[in-house]
């Protein structure tokens, strides 16, 4: 068993690029004047010549990001969530995803679990603004070892990526001997025949915890871990529907657009199951302790659970 962590996976990533580096010496770092908050300081500690600060200027570094990319480079251009999906949208759409070229977009400190910075930069849209450029990646990693693994095949992977980092620290699951990270292909992490639950990202944890309470009262959940929610893994959606009849899905991002929006898609059209979403309900959010505030918003195991026991019927 790998060692137990609790980070942020915003610091995964950090450690992660800076590590990689070496190995892949066209990678290059871009960050908007936030690199002790996005945590790509690390990597511009270890390699001081391949990182730009491009200031508080987004837009200008997706072009910038695009142009080095059109010369054989790797870049990843990183600022929060609210900036790098939001701020830089159009640039992201026109200058990245038109053309096709290997840019990795990193938004970080996404969700309502920014906490005390509040609403302006709770991004609860960023997956749903990726969702629609065509042949945007978008991977959404839950712990330490998952941002890792992320990090790596997003390099190896040639095309554009948005890559969604947390800012609240989670306990790594997927410290298991046995884990394998796929890019496009969710995991089963506990079984069950009673109902489904999909979640990504920090929501991970939190159903892990619900789905294991759950166990102790009867209700056998199967939970599954989207760390890729475009292209979505239409499969394993499938598989689950027609073997327990019920989704859940669980996603600290607005019900709107997100992964909630991507399973029901499949669902609609390929095997019509009753689902019901738990994210931010087409709010804004608002200032306050982080952990307040996912309980507050229903993004806690409690809350999932709850709507989980109801949906299941039992």
């Amino acid at each position: 068993m790998a060692e137990m962590k609790k980070l942020a996976t915003r610091e995964s990533f950090g450690q992660a690029i800076a590590e990689l580096a070496d190995q892949y010496p066209d990678v290059v770092v871009l960050d908007a004047d936030l690199a002790a908050a996005t945590k790509t300081g690390i990597f511009k500690k270890a390699h001081p010549e391949r990182f730009i600060d491009c200031g508080i200027a987004e837009c200008n570094m997706v072009g910038i990001a695009a142009g080095l990319a059109a010369c054989g480079k790797i870049p990843f251009a990183a600022s929060f969530a609210m900036f790098s999906a939001g701020r830089a949208f159009e640039q992201v759409r026109n200058s990245v995803g038109y053309p096709h070229l290997n840019v990795k977009i990193v938004g970080s400190h996404a969700g309502i679990s920014v906490g005390e910075d509040g609403a302006s930069h709770q991004c609860c849209e960023d997956i749903g603004l990726m969702r629609t450029i065509p042949g945007m990646v978008i991977l959404n990693p839950a712990d330490h070892y998952e941002m890792k693994a992320a990090v790596k095949a997003a390099i190896e992977y040639e095309g554009p990526v948005y890559l969604r980092l947390g800012r609240l620290a989670v306990e790594s699951f997927n410290n298991n001997d046995d884990y394998t990270f796929e890019l496009g292909k969710g995991i089963t992490l506990r079984e069950g025949d009673d109902i489904a639950v999909v979640a990504t990202g920090l929501m991970v944890s939190e159903a892990l915890k619900a789905v294991d309470a759950l166990k102790a009262e009867g209700i056998n959940a199967r939970l599954i871990n989207i760390h890729t929610i475009k292209p979505l893994d239409e499969d394993i959606i499938l598989k689950a529907a027609k073997e327990t009849g019920k989704i859940v899905t669980v996603e600290e991002h607005n019900v709107i657009g997100g992964l909630g929006d991507a399973v029901a898609s499949v669902l609609s059209q390929k095997c019509p199951t009753p689902l019901v979403k738990i994210g931010v309900n087409d709010e804004f959010g608002h200032s306050g302790p982080a952990v307040e505030l996912l309980k507050e918003f229903g993004l806690c195991a409690d809350h999932i659970a709850q709507v989980v026991k109801e949906a299941a019927g039992k």
